[in-house]
């Protein structure tokens, strides 16, 4: 009676204290910082679906020529499609881990035939089976299927942010190219005025009424304008095959539609709440791989326990001992094996360290990946808030230098206010450059959103 009382007892204690090791424990997310504990809650909380970084990245870019593009890219970019890959392969690992927990079953046929000294041929054959089996008591196949799992979710997490990424990157350069577009016509148009300045000012000089200055000076400025035009070209040549590479095509040159600024609605708030943060998927993978970090070091720690394997051999054989006996006859054999690790101890001992100072970096990791994701959203949110107002600026500025180079046309054409060519000529000089910064401008603000729509992990 005492050993049955005293079993149970034994058992209990056991489970106790393997529990107090984590073996079996799940991973929580330690919360004794106020950084992983404001992560925690934000996390458990409620998704906001009409939040920036939230909506469907056809919510986001509405421009249709836009929309194809990125299309294109989800479908033949390399990277994303490497990534589906890294997720196909911890999904087939993870497999594996779960299968572990059934037994292994083996079938090795075989035959022989020997004869003695001329005697008539004597044929043996068996067709074993052989089934194997590790009792899974401290968790040993537990938390390699548990790691396996969190590193499948994270490969997944891994492709949601090169999905974000390859839109924001599409985006991005769909813009640039718009840019340099509108770029390059202005700088053409305005070298074509020029052209027709240089022509005016040594018309005036032949009359008398410029000096041989002036007309160097307008020469000075037209191949000014032409040398920036080659500039120009190189950039928007690069772009081009920078689309391409992205939707993995051919090099070629990309029409942009007729929208080339991008407009969302209003982001009517200065910062962006952790529950955002937490859904970017670099966040949650670096999550991820502090669980699988976590299972390691929980592996580790049942190393050093014993195993369990009950094994079984049986199937059909004509050879049973020394005797060889027609037809045949059916055979099985049981075993049980408790395997205790005795001299590897000093590498269990340090391969426990390993995994604890894995799991430190894991740690260490994903602090400084929310925190720089809270740094990404604050340098994008102040970006375009900047750039919206210097826009509002710089429009201003073009519309007074167009008035400027309206009034001292005219004042030259009427005479006698003691206005020179030169005060057209750096009048006209002042609008280009104007001009150049407010496009300049409008594509820093489209960037900031767009940066700031993938810093939310926006691209579902």
């Amino acid at each position: 009676m005492r050993k049955y009382i005293i079993l149970p007892v034994v058992a209990a204690l056991a489970a106790t204290t393997l529990g107090s090791c984590n073996i079996y424990s799940k991973f929580k997310m330690p919360t004794d910082t106020a950084l992983t504990e404001e992560y925690v809650k934000a996390r458990d909380a409620e998704a906001d679906s009409a939040a920036f970084g939230n909506l469907r990245w056809q919510e986001v870019f509405t421009d249709p020529v836009l929309v194809d593009l990125i299309y294109q890219a989800l479908d033949n970019n390399k990277d994303l499609a490497n990534a589906k890959l890294n997720v196909d392969i911890a999904h087939a690992q993870l497999l594996g881990a779960k299968l572990s927990y059934l037994p292994s079953v083996a079938l090795a046929p075989n035959g022989a035939g020997a004869s003695y000294d001329h005697s008539p041929m004597t044929w043996t054959y068996q067709i074993p089976m052989a089934v194997s089996w590790e009792i899974d008591i401290f968790g040993k196949t537990l938390n390699r299927k548990r790691q396996a799992g969190a590193s499948y979710q994270m490969s997944r997490e891994y492709e949601q942010a090169a999905r974000s990424q390859i839109i924001a990157a599409v985006a991005n350069t769909y813009y640039a190219i718009a840019t340099m577009q509108r770029t390059l016509s202005l700088q053409r148009a305005t070298s074509e005025m020029w052209a027709e300045t240089v022509q005016t000012m040594k018309d005036l000089k032949t009359a008398g009424a410029a000096t041989e200055a002036a007309v160097v000076q307008s020469q000075a400025q037209y191949m000014s304008i032409l040398a920036s035009i080659t500039d120009t070209e190189v950039q928007l040549h690069e772009l081009n095959n920078t689309m391409s590479l992205l939707l993995a095509v051919e090099p070629r040159e990309w029409v942009t539609g007729e929208q080339p600024v991008l407009e969302v609605p209003s982001l009517a708030r200065e910062a962006i709440p952790m529950r955002e943060l937490a859904s970017r998927p670099d966040v949650r993978a670096a999550e991820y791989s502090l669980a699988a970090a976590y299972y390691t070091t929980a592996g580790a720690r049942a190393a050093f326990y014993p195993s369990l394997s009950i094994s079984s051999n049986g199937g059909f054989t004509n050879l049973l001992g020394s005797a060889i006996v027609n037809p045949g006859k059916w055979f099985i054999q049981l075993a049980g094996q408790l395997s205790a690790p005795l001299f590897s101890r000093g590498q269990n001992i340090a391969n426990l360290k390993a995994a604890k100072a894995r799991q430190e970096q894991a740690m260490n990791t994903f602090e400084n990946t929310l925190l720089s994701a809270s740094g990404e959203v604050s340098n994008a949110m102040t970006t375009y808030a900047k750039a919206t107002q210097k826009s509002e600026y710089l429009k201003e500025q073009v519309e007074k230098l167009e008035q400027s180079v309206d009034i001292t046309q005219t004042l030259l054409k009427l005479g006698g206010y003691n206005t020179t060519y030169l005060e057209v000529l750096t009048a006209q000089q002042n609008l280009l450059g104007a001009q150049m910064g407010a496009l300049s401008c409008d594509l820093t603000r489209s960037r900031a959103l767009i940066n700031l729509y993938q810093s939310l992990g926006g691209g579902r």
